[in-house]
């Protein structure tokens, strides 16, 4: 596997590392927050064009190759370190080597969460494979209009793929368990508001609420234009005020009640630097 950072990771949910707010920017390392055990990895099967991780998601940069072993090592060191869960950003492609490792780390006393971070366009086969493994589930749901995800992700069929995908983990692992304020087991879906793409947050909506209201959602208003979004105008700007008040009314109109909805602007700190040691060092 090609691994572009491993650390304590403070950027995502606050019951998934110990924060007490979402969406600070930038985000900090102090006030008691825990931290989750990050392993990000490199390479995708998306190529979307606003990624904010693309240098290691589309351009190949990665620090390290690591065994199934190696990795098992890696997740170990980062729960004494007392990391909340072991957060698995992008893992998808790599889901063969990394289920070996989880075995192995299980075998040998791995006792905190298990945290699948993905985009939601994966086979179900994938999702079947990891069942039993993986506590939490962290997955996107990027378009709700099948068109737009060929245009921003060259890829095909992605709300019928996610939904399908979805439903499996929502299976597996139940809706969200939460105990002392940290994330246990369960589904989280996050949903990334695009600028002049309102259709599409509402369709997304749609599907992930026909799957089940009790869902716990992500809505996310850190939307930058990163890598290659001003090649398409209507994208190459952040998310208005009313565009992301307009996506939270239709999410609260559809009966969502579980979750959280990120009200502070997104910034250019909040990309990540993978030429760095830490990327996400000021």
């Amino acid at each position: 596997m090609k691994i572009a950072w491993y650390g304590k990771h403070f950027g995502e949910e606050p019951p998934l590392a110990g924060n007490k707010r979402q969406g600070a920017c930038p985000v900090s390392r102090e006030n008691g927050f825990y931290g989750a055990g990050g392993v990000f990895f490199s390479g995708c099967n998306l190529r979307c064009v606003f990624c904010q991780n693309y240098q290691i998601s589309q351009e190949g940069l990665f620090n390290r190759e690591v065994t199934s072993q190696e990795l098992a090592e890696i997740i170990l060191d980062l729960e004494k370190q007392g990391s909340v869960n072991i957060d698995l950003v992008t893992p998808t492609i790599w889901f063969k080597q990394i289920k070996e490792a989880l075995i192995i780390a299980k075998k040998n006393g791995l006792k905190i969460p298990i945290v699948w971070n993905s985009n939601g366009y994966e086979s179900v086969e994938i999702i079947k494979e990891m069942t039993g493994l993986i506590d939490i589930y962290l997955p996107d749901f990027k378009y709700g209009i099948d068109k737009t995800g060929w245009k921003y992700s060259g890829i095909k069929k992605y709300p019928q793929i996610a939904k399908i995908a979805i439903s499996e983990m929502y299976r597996q692992v139940g809706n969200l368990e939460i105990k002392d304020e940290l994330a246990k087991k369960g589904l989280i879906v996050r949903h990334l508001v695009l600028p002049d793409n309102l259709e599409n947050s509402y369709r997304a909506l749609d599907i992930v609420a026909g799957i089940d209201k009790n869902i716990y959602i992500s809505l996310l208003n850190q939307y930058f234009p990163a890598f290659k979004a001003k090649e398409f105008s209507e994208i190459n700007r952040e998310v208005t005020e009313e565009e992301f008040e307009k996506a939270q009314d239709y999410a609260l109109k559809l009966g969502f009640e579980n979750g959280w909805i990120q009200t502070e602007r997104s910034c250019e700190t909040l990309l990540p630097d993978f030429k760095k040691a830490n990327p996400f060092a000021q």
